[in-house]
């Protein structure tokens, strides 16, 4: 046996730490708890952190400091970090396509098909951030002599429930269009196949995305969005990966502070999406301003 095969023999597996990502940072649970992730046919893939409603708090913290900046940036700035994050997903596609293929049961060529639709997807909503004002802003006709002029504004932080079955295209399909157009977003990744999630945070980090834009918590989904759904600094929830009784008990919660809610639907990740959920978290501001001369000093327009 040459020496190149006894050093390999006598080398220890080095697995993988997973860990959330709030702020930028990855800190491990505050609770320090963890739970086993298996994939689809029962075999131990890793161990996730399972986060506390202390993690859910930070989180809050994190996405609130972060949402002045974001919301702030210019639409098409917002564009080219989204197409960034589109570029260093497909320098580890190799990477995600074993995770999905583990999470999802899947062959790797099925999986590297869900993996390319996730990329696409991200610049999908790349090219839209620049765009959805046209769509859903304007010029409003009136009667006097005034221009009446709306635009879309990000409605502030957005708890977002990922989809429980698909670990990855589904969870791009639903964080995407929400920072696209200026939110803020937390994250509670799929409780039973967490781990494209916990990398996504990585592939984040080492982008254009800003620190607090996007926090991904994994866990007990119902334990970390009952806090989250309450949280009275927190602006919308997305129930998409709730089911039915805990959709309820959620959008209860979140009556409490007003908070705009997205309930659970029946949704085909993989067609082509529209713009409900880009414009699912936006607000329209109407401005008001007299046409014509100002008097001295003014302006004509």
């Amino acid at each position: 046996m040459s020496a190149a095969e006894k050093s390999e023999q006598q080398r220890l597996s080095v697995f993988k730490t997973y860990k959330l990502y709030v702020g930028g940072k990855f800190p491990r649970s505050e609770s320090g708890r963890v739970y086993e992730v298996s994939d689809s046919k029962g075999k131990w893939l890793a161990n996730a952190p399972q986060s506390s409603r202390k993690d859910a708090r930070d989180a809050v913290v994190a996405a609130r400091k972060a949402f002045g900046g974001w919301s702030g940036a210019t639409a098409y700035n917002r564009g080219q970090v989204l197409y960034r994050v589109a570029e260093m997903l497909e320098g580890r596609k190799e990477q995600f396509v074993r995770e999905v293929a583990d999470a999802e049961g899947l062959s790797k060529a099925k999986a590297a098909a869900v993996v390319d639709a996730a990329i696409d997807r991200w610049v999908w909503y790349a090219g839209w951030t620049d765009k959805i004002a046209q769509v859903v802003g304007g010029g409003n006709p009136v009667a006097g002599p005034y221009f009446n002029l709306s635009s879309p504004e990000p409605t502030g932080v957005v708890t977002v429930l990922a989809p429980q079955e698909s670990s990855f295209l589904g969870l791009v399909s639903v964080i995407a269009p929400v920072i696209a157009t200026g939110n803020t977003v937390i994250v509670i990744a799929s409780e039973k196949s967490p781990l494209p999630a916990l990398s996504l945070g990585e592939v984040l980090a080492t982008s254009d995305v800003p620190g607090g834009v996007v926090n991904i918590l994994s866990g007990r989904t119902a334990e970390i969005a009952a806090p989250l759904a309450a949280h009275q600094d927190v602006n919308a929830i997305d129930l998409a990966g709730a089911d039915e009784v805990l959709a309820k008990e959620l959008e209860i919660a979140a009556a409490d502070n007003l908070k705009r809610v997205v309930r659970p639907q029946a949704v085909d990740y993989a067609r082509t999406p529209g713009t409900e959920r880009l414009t699912a978290f936006l607000e329209t501001k109407t401005v008001w301003h007299p046409t014509g001369s100002l008097g001295a000093g003014g302006s004509s327009y």
